[in-house]
């Protein structure tokens, strides 16, 4: 792993740990696990890179890596030499980016489906926390806490609705909140999602959220409980890289 080390030192000076615009990216490029993460700085071997790209092997997709980068992006031959440095035409990848790095993006892959999230962050003056006896806690599948409901009165007990953590920082941790169709319009997502942001809150992290711009809904619950705009837009991708231009 001395080769990771030397590399993301060479990239820290690209990235704000405690800015909510790098949070996700700083996650992935120094905390994702070790085994599962590839960072490659540009040029290569630098001390002090001008550009890197992580991919990381998520939960997500098991073919296609979770690809996160920072360009030169004010140096376009530059950043297309972040890019094809390491990746193969022809790879497929998720890629979470900068939304003004999309028109760059746009012409080097072929995207087949485009995404564009809001990063929101909590207001700790607009928080107040849910007191909900159906609430219980539980682990995700990633092995971090999770906060649920369930259907107390089916045989299975079945989870009705859950917030767990997407990834988390020192600083930071994303917080996701899925409630089943037939169970909506009840609360029960913004009483799981209240008890995440206050274990988080406990912990000293900040939460962040990400929701589809047009995903009214997630939009409206989130800032139901707190949450407001950062002013940071992402946009997810699933792609494949072109051939070299």
């Amino acid at each position: 792993m001395t080769d990771l080390a030397a590399n993301r030192r060479a990239i820290r000076h690209l990235l704000d740990e405690y800015n909510p615009a790098d949070a996700a990216a700083s996650y992935y490029a120094f905390y994702h696990p070790d085994g599962q993460t590839q960072l490659l700085p540009y040029p290569n071997g630098a001390e002090r890179a001008q550009g890197y790209m992580a991919l990381s092997r998520t939960g997500m997709d098991l073919f296609r890596p979770l690809l996160t980068l920072r360009l030169p992006i004010q140096n376009m031959a530059a950043s297309t030499e972040v890019i094809y440095q390491e990746l193969v035409p022809g790879t497929a990848v998720i890629l979470l980016a900068p939304t003004a790095y999309l028109p760059l993006l746009q012409a080097l892959f072929e995207i087949h489906s485009e995404e564009h999230l809001d990063v929101l962050v909590l207001d700790r003056s607009r928080f107040e926390p849910i007191i909900n006896v159906l609430v219980s806690s539980s682990t995700g599948p990633n092995r971090l806490p999770r906060f649920v409901i369930r259907n107390i009165n089916s045989p299975e007990q079945e989870v009705v609705a859950a917030s767990g953590i997407n990834w988390q920082t020192p600083h930071f941790a994303e917080i996701s909140v899925n409630t089943a169709v037939s169970q909506q319009r009840h609360g029960y997502g913004k009483s799981v999602a209240a008890a995440m942001v206050q274990y988080l809150l406990s912990n000293g992290r900040t939460p962040l959220y990400m929701a589809a711009q047009q995903n009214m809904a997630s939009q409206q619950l989130a800032r139901s409980i707190g949450f407001t705009g950062s002013g940071v837009s992402k946009v997810i991708l699933q792609a494949v890289l072109r051939p070299r231009p």
